[in-house]
């Protein structure tokens, strides 16, 4: 694992912090935010924001409610460009391109997948959810081919042998892991460089959300994975590092408070903030 620092201004490999020789940025980190603010009309939702996400790690994004974790996260894949009024400040960038500069939004959301709260699978069969993607013309995946790219993300989202023999049942049949799971094997069939969860556990059962966890660090080896999750224990069993976000208690905006391995923000925390947050005296 790569060594880091910790920072009130984000998390960054000490030779790429310093800019010296090695890796670009692009590299090294899937996503990268360089003083990033976001704001619904006039009021600014997150403030300042610099954090990296490592190539093929999971970084975790924690803290209170109402801190622009989730506003964060959609801002990757620019979920709110339809909420009237959004804008942003700032570089926020996938692999050193500028995610608002996609003039393509199939083009950015096939490389940045996003899986919700809830499991959304659409209204059809278990083979048509994860075909969807692959249909799109942007895809030019050909027909013959489809069969076998749904197959091979099913069993990247370990449900392959749970569904093989009901492909054409409605997705939303499955239970609410399997129906998690097939969102996944959707997301994954076209071959992000990303993977973004927002909660993916939050409305599952334990036995469920075991499963979900074990397939993040079974995937994160082929895609860069950030989640934001309010389970601390979550946080510390899935992810290598952790970013913890509060708000300005003037501004009312979101910003990073510490960054680095999760290891060391759950042991030793270098801000007492984000040490009464983890031992539960706040938030």
């Amino acid at each position: 694992m790569r060594e880091q620092t910790v920072s009130q201004a984000g998390v960054y490999p000490r030779a790429l912090d310093a800019r010296a020789g090695g890796e670009s940025a692009a590299a090294q980190f899937a996503i990268e935010a360089r003083d990033f603010n976001f704001y619904y009309g006039g009021f600014r939702a997150l403030e300042h924001i610099t954090m990296a996400a490592p190539r093929h790690q999971i970084t975790a994004l924690i803290g209170p409610s109402g801190t622009g974790k989730s506003t964060l996260l959609r801002a990757m894949n620019r979920m709110h460009d339809e909420t009237p009024g959004t804008s942003c400040e700032g570089a926020l960038m996938l692999e050193g391109q500028d995610i608002n500069a996609f003039a393509d939004l199939i083009a950015l959301r096939k490389r940045v997948g996003m899986i919700f709260q809830r499991p959304n699978p659409f209204p059809m069969s278990i083979f048509e959810n994860v075909a969807y993607g692959l249909r799109l013309n942007a895809q030019r995946v050909p027909k013959d081919a489809i069969a076998a790219q749904v197959e091979h993300a099913l069993r990247g989202a370990a449900l392959w042998d749970e569904v093989k023999d009901k492909l054409q049942q409605s997705g939303l049949a499955l239970s609410g892991g399997q129906q998690q799971r097939l969102c996944i094997a959707r997301a994954i069939a076209v071959e992000p460089a990303v993977l973004l969860m927002d909660e993916p556990c939050a409305a599952l059962d334990p036995i469920a959300t075991l499963k979900i966890e074990e397939l993040m660090t079974e995937l994160v080896s082929r895609y860069t994975i950030v989640i934001v999750t309010h389970n601390l224990q979550q946080a510390g069993r899935v992810s290598e590092q952790t970013i913890f976000l509060s708000m300005n208690p003037d501004t009312r905006a979101g910003f990073v408070v510490e960054a680095g391995l999760t290891q060391e923000i759950f042991t030793s925390p270098q801000d007492p903030r984000t040490l009464a947050y983890i031992s539960g005296r706040f938030g």
